[in-house]
């Protein structure tokens, strides 16, 4: 499947490691195997997105294994929803693609045909993903404008990403799915407990997604032990960590042992047509 021109809209063609589109945008294929597909004018600041320091502390945290349950039961949903011959998912916010590599290799155990895209809008993650995962396609790109034909995705995974109602309905295919993953009630109340005096749980009613329905969902929810390292990189991955106290940070790196919820909504969200 070819991506879409963001300037213009049209199909581009891949050759000798360009993108070009038929008004002859051009857009070059890193070397890392990933291509740029966010304009200058589309962004809101020089690098938007996860920085370095972000990414990396993402990638020791996620490689720990601490969110494989969760990680494990989006990639079962994809593969029941994609059983067959070639389907095509992308997964938007996919960061340094820890989750989008388990997805395609669930996907490719059912077909050879599968492809798997993942999105991210941080240039430095997508490097790292395209560079280390080999059965995926990555792309920067913003969620808001997805280089994608219309009715070209047969399912979008969206962990913790935002994206416009129009463009979900524009990309996937009639009766294709759109699986979610959000915050549950608990998801990491330790941390408020540290941060606020009036600690509230986060809100489950459910996204209402114009052009689906809500087909299922389910709570996943598992205590994590951390060291310090482990729970300061974990708070360097979430909003709390603007909210955070100098002394709440040093004493979560400093702990030997830090116990904390992880507590996930999941979700899958089907196209009507109709």
């Amino acid at each position: 499947m070819s991506y879409q021109c963001p300037l213009c809209q049209h199909s581009l063609q891949l050759t000798d490691r360009t993108y070009t589109c038929d008004n002859r945008h051009q857009f070059d294929m890193a070397k890392e195997g990933y291509v740029n597909l966010m304009p200058v004018q589309h962004k809101r600041s020089k690098d938007p997105g996860d920085n370095k320091e972000m990414m990396q502390a993402r990638r020791r945290f996620l490689e720990a294994g601490h969110y494989h349950p969760m990680r494990a039961e989006v990639a079962r949903l994809c593969a029941e929803a994609l059983q067959g011959s070639e389907h095509q998912l992308l997964d938007i916010g996919c960061g340094e693609g820890y989750y989008t590599t388990f997805v395609a290799e669930a996907l490719l155990a059912q077909s050879s045909q599968a492809q798997v895209h993942g999105l991210d809008i941080s240039k430095i993650a997508i490097r790292y993903a395209a560079k280390r995962y080999h059965n995926c396609q990555f792309v920067v790109a913003s969620s808001h404008r997805l280089p994608f034909a219309d009715q070209s995705l047969d399912a979008i995974v969206r962990i913790y990403a935002p994206c416009k109602a129009e463009e979900l309905q524009r990309c996937v295919k009639d009766n294709g799915v759109v699986i979610t993953v959000t915050p549950a009630g608990r998801h990491l109340y330790q941390f408020k407990q540290g941060i606020y005096q009036d600690v509230r749980l986060h809100e489950e009613e459910p996204e209402q997604i114009d052009g689906f329905v809500l087909e299922t969902q389910q709570k996943l929810n598992y205590p994590m032990t951390l060291n310090g390292e482990q729970a300061f990189d974990l708070l360097q991955m979430t909003p709390f960590a603007w909210r955070a106290s100098e002394a709440f940070k040093a004493e979560v790196k400093s702990a030997t042992q830090f116990e904390c919820e992880a507590d996930f909504m999941i979700r899958v969200y089907r196209k009507t047509n109709y």
